[in-house]
């Protein structure tokens, strides 16, 4: 599998994930906004050496795997601050592969939804997947919006432990076909 490679949007440069991310995760995401629907196996209260833990342990060794491509967004007119990050990962048993998170004064301006194209793209163009899945919690209706933006269908629900306890969750799938189909890049 290929590296996480530099991906750029009009207003964005995802940058691939590492290790001097940390300081600057660590300040940003230990948000409940930011944190309150994510699963519950991200720790919370988020200890202080949470997002180094995390890049270490996790997120750079499946990146080098070839199991993952983790990105934080930065603005292009201050690249070196961090807004958030979006995550891609193989995982064939769950069927989710895709995860987000953004500074709540960040929301709003549809920053995540040119991510989430920028790595669709990447995912379905580079690494040709022919289907890209992911789960949400179904109270999580900005992550839907970005969902059913991308042309995404519903296509199951469960239960599923989040940060805030356990919630009614969203399956959504798009293939490879129906991505391409789609005026997904406005």
């Amino acid at each position: 599998m290929p590296n996480t490679p530099l991906l750029e949007t009009a207003r964005l440069f995802l940058r691939p994930l590492e290790l001097a991310d940390a300081d600057q995760i660590q300040l940003a995401f230990p948000q409940w906004e930011v944190v309150r629907y994510l699963t519950a196996r991200v720790p919370w209260p988020y200890p202080p050496d949470g997002a180094l833990a995390f890049l270490r342990d996790i997120a750079l060794p499946s990146m080098a795997r070839g199991e993952s491509w983790r990105w934080a967004l930065r603005l292009k007119p201050e690249p070196a601050r961090i807004v958030g990050g979006i995550d891609l990962y193989i995982k064939e048993k769950e069927g989710d592969n895709r995860g987000f998170w953004i500074s709540p004064e960040f929301r709003r301006q549809g920053l995540m939804t040119e991510a989430a194209n920028a790595v669709t793209d990447f995912w379905f163009e580079v690494l040709r997947f022919p289907a890209l899945r992911t789960s949400k919690a179904a109270d999580n209706i900005p992550s839907r919006r970005i969902s059913e933006k991308q042309g995404m269908r519903l296509v199951g629900t469960k239960e599923r432990e989040y940060i805030s306890g356990r919630l009614p969750a969203e399956i959504w799938e798009i293939t490879a076909e129906e991505w391409r189909a789609r005026d997904h890049k406005g």
